[in-house]
């Protein structure tokens, strides 16, 4: 019984050749999600935006503008009604008041005022609350997370590796975490706790990928200790391009799955985790990869591996 192969064997595509496009392409990505991000900005959920959701549940099929009509009247803050999963749910946000009074309260009387104005016909399935000072540490906690666990990725590659591929793997990171929140904030999708869990994974499974293909070329190049630089690289990225094309299969398999019976609750988590997947993958071949050509990596690696050889040049 043959075994199913996604790479064939012996595999020798020219990654390198196409490297200067690719490399282009990356940091018209780069720059395009950072200029998104400072002017379209970002659709904070209400773990950083402060506020309350409401996740309520008709016996039929709502009234969407009768609801926000009810609601719009309560002077209970800026009120926004969205259909959540079938028409009988119904996801209401309501924005935190930031006009300087206590906010302790604000959240039970909102609340309050709610379930007074609906009543008990429609059921109440998910209350959530957060002031805007929780939300305000919420999000200076989040982008320490993501700084750290770069830094110490960069820490732990120079460490293992050298200088050079610890620059070429923060600044895959750094790429894929910037072209996910540019996707987030070109599409106006909902940011908050479980997307940066999502981008914390993201930073793990890019630097696993990375690792792997960086792994390679340290071998190669102890065995190979004449052959150039790109032909090395193409080398090792074609001898790992069937795990990692593997990995990151069977790992979207189950992510879809998620995607699409998971539920509006976890789809920001797994819309970015699919995306980061992909774009990870691409990373670490046309990101990584390339700045060990621009800022060269040392070519002895201590004693001679067993069963190297020296190649001859073409």
């Amino acid at each position: 019984m043959k075994r199913l192969k996604l790479v064939p064997a012996n595999t020798s595509i020219p990654f390198a050749r196409y490297a200067p496009v690719a490399v282009g392409l990356s940091i018209f990505v780069m720059l395009a999600s950072l200029a998104l991000l400072f002017t379209r900005g970002l659709n904070f959920g209400i773990d950083f935006e402060g506020g309350t959701v409401i996740e309520i549940a008709t016996k039929g099929p709502a009234d969407v503008a009768g609801l926000r009509h009810t609601l719009g009247g309560l002077g209970i803050g800026e009120v926004q009604l969205q259909k959540f999963g079938d028409d009988s749910h119904v996801l209401i946000r309501i924005g935190a008041v930031k006009d300087g009074s206590s906010t302790d309260n604000q959240g039970q009387i909102v609340v309050r005022k709610v379930k007074e104005a609906l009543g008990s016909e429609v059921e109440y399935r998910r209350i959530e609350s957060v002031g805007p000072q929780v939300s305000g540490e919420l999000i200076r906690s989040a982008t320490m997370a993501v700084l750290i666990a770069v830094a110490l990725m960069f820490v732990y590659i120079s460490f293992r590796f050298e200088w050079q591929f610890g620059v070429g793997a923060v600044l895959s990171i750094f790429h894929d975490v910037l072209a996910t929140i540019g996707v987030f904030s070109l599409f106006h999708l909902e940011f908050n706790l479980t997307t940066i869990a999502a981008l914390l994974t993201i930073v793990g499974y890019s630097m696993n990928d990375t690792v792997v293909v960086f792994d390679r070329m340290r071998e190669n190049l102890r065995k190979f200790k004449k052959m150039e630089l790109t032909q090395l690289i193409d080398l090792s990225i074609n001898e790992t391009l069937s795990r990692t094309i593997m990995t990151s299969v069977t790992t979207l398999i189950a992510l879809f799955a998620l995607f699409i019976f998971g539920g509006e609750v976890i789809r920001s988590f797994t819309f970015a985790m699919i995306f980061g997947i992909v774009i990870g993958t691409y990373s670490s071949i046309y990101v990584a990869a390339p700045v060990l050509i621009w800022v060269g990596v040392k070519r002895e690696w201590g004693m001679k591996a067993p069963g190297a050889k020296v190649e001859k040049k073409v």
